[in-house]
């Protein structure tokens, strides 16, 4: 693959079938910031073509799967919803479409015609439990630690989680996950079935996973992830789409600046509803 030559973000390894797609930062703990955003769908796209690869794992690098959107270096996304007035049609209009495209950076996994297996070393947050919740199979170490974190810096998630999870870990406990944005342990994480194995050696252990899928009849692989995303992914793009809009009418508020300023300040942050 001649594009990994200028990749930032992700390292892309390919070998036996398996291409190995690691989280590399730049910004500490893998945080996703635009480099990140473009170079997934190219990654994943270019794979579903590549008929040299028949599975994919995805992992992080230093320990940690990713601290999730890196704020700072994507509040030129944010800034001119915050700087418009609420009347500002295009501007609106413009965020939502941004909103969009990070929605298919994420979705490149699911589109992507191998399958995708996540392993998760310590801590996948945010826009992390969005990319993961597109993979196939998940698996996670023992030390992995998780958070739908968004509605504790004033967003509603908009990437996928919302609408993949429900049908990965039920909705009710997608409600409480998302409406506490509480962290969670790897058990817990197994429990709810969002991870299906807990390994000493998550990387090792997805590394085995890999090789075995890709010993599997590759068209038939591929015809099982079609056959159940069939049907599944209409309703997941709606959702998808929803989110677009009310994030694009609501997200500009007090509260939301409130979170970015605490966050840059290193305190709690306090909402009023405005």
């Amino acid at each position: 693959m001649s594009l990994t030559t200028s990749l930032r973000s992700l390292s892309v390894r390919v070998a036996d079938g398996v291409a190995e797609v690691e989280l590399i930062g730049p910004s500490k703990g893998n945080t996703m910031g635009p480099d990140f955003w473009k170079e997934l769908p190219e990654v994943f796209d270019a794979l579903s073509e590549d008929e040299s690869v028949r599975s994919v794992l995805l992992f992080g690098s230093g320990g940690n799967f990713s601290y999730g959107l890196d704020l700072p270096a994507m509040a030129p996304v944010f800034a001119p919803m915050l700087s418009a007035d609420g009347m500002d049609a295009r501007r609106r209009e413009g965020f939502r479409r941004s909103i969009r495209d990070l929605q298919e950076s994420v979705s490149s996994l699911a589109r992507c015609a191998k399958p995708v297996i996540a392993a998760v070393d310590g801590w996948c947050i945010g826009g992390a439990i969005d990319v993961i919740a597109a993979a196939d199979i998940r698996i996670a170490s023992r030390a992995a630690k998780f958070s739908v974190r968004e509605v504790k810096v004033a967003i509603v998630a908009d990437l996928g989680s919302l609408q993949r999870l429900p049908d990965i870990i039920g909705e009710g406990p997608t409600r409480h996950l998302a409406l506490t944005g509480e962290d969670f342990d790897a058990e817990r994480a197994f429990r709810l079935g969002l991870v299906t194995e807990l390994a000493d050696d998550v990387v090792g252990r997805g590394r085995e996973l890999a090789a075995i899928v890709a010993g599997n009849p590759p068209l038939v692989v591929q015809g099982v992830k079609q056959v159940m995303n069939h049907g599944r992914e209409a309703s997941v793009q709606a959702g998808l789409d929803y989110v677009q809009v009310w994030n694009s009418a609501f997200l500009a508020s007090r509260d939301f600046n409130e979170a970015a300023t605490a966050f840059a300040e290193r305190r709690p942050a306090v909402f009023t509803g405005n």
